[in-house]
């Protein structure tokens, strides 16, 4: 049976490991957001049976928020801490395209690339080539698109200007922006009626 999101009346109670798997299809599966934002979506002193989000679009805002707030925290700080809680939160989506070693994309990842399939094998070495070549630009980053359906070229023209703009601020706040409305698009996939 297909993973289906919980009402979101129940999330505040879930157990810890349900809230992680919960996140992990929201986003990817990733130990460094989940030990980062969980704590924050969810404070430990917040009344146990006050529901802080009425749907998911806002809890996956307050997500947002709270990457955006680590983003100006890094910005005013160039804290290496903080700068490798935003690069692991980032680096966990996958690149796009061939996977190196051989690593496997997560069904909802393997769901939204499938624009990029059956493109030639130049098509397919180039896109190899601008990961690469984005991952020198922006050390320990990893490209994130929100893909929906746009074609490869279309996804290369991006990466490219991407690259050539060589701005790492904006580019953390890019990955944090597509990886928010990726998050949106697979929770209203991911949904039963009942917690809509």
């Amino acid at each position: 049976m297909a993973y289906r999101l919980p009402p979101i009346d129940t999330v505040r109670n879930l157990p810890t490991t349900q809230k992680i798997q919960l996140l992990a299809h929201l986003f990817e599966p990733c130990d460094t957001l989940t030990q980062y934002i969980i704590p924050k979506l969810f404070p430990i002193n917040t009344e146990a049976n006050e529901q802080p989000f009425k749907n998911y679009k806002e809890l996956i805002d307050k997500c947002h928020s709270l990457f955006s707030s680590l983003l100006s925290e890094i910005n005013s700080s160039a804290d290496p801490e903080l700068t490798h809680i935003a690069n692991g939160i980032i680096g966990a989506h996958p690149r796009l395209g061939p996977q190196k070693g051989g690593s496997a994309l997560s069904s909802h990842s393997n769901s939204e690339q499938k624009s990029l399939a059956g493109s030639s094998a130049e098509e397919t070495a180039r896109l190899v080539e601008l990961n690469e070549s984005y991952e020198k630009t922006f050390p320990g980053l990893r490209y994130v698109v929100f893909v929906n359906g746009r074609s490869r070229p279309a996804i290369m023209n991006d990466m490219v200007e991407r690259i050539f703009r060589n701005d790492i601020k904006a580019e953390r706040q890019a990955a944090i922006d597509a990886m928010c409305d990726i998050a949106w698009d697979r929770a209203k996939k991911l949904q039963s009626p009942s917690s809509q």
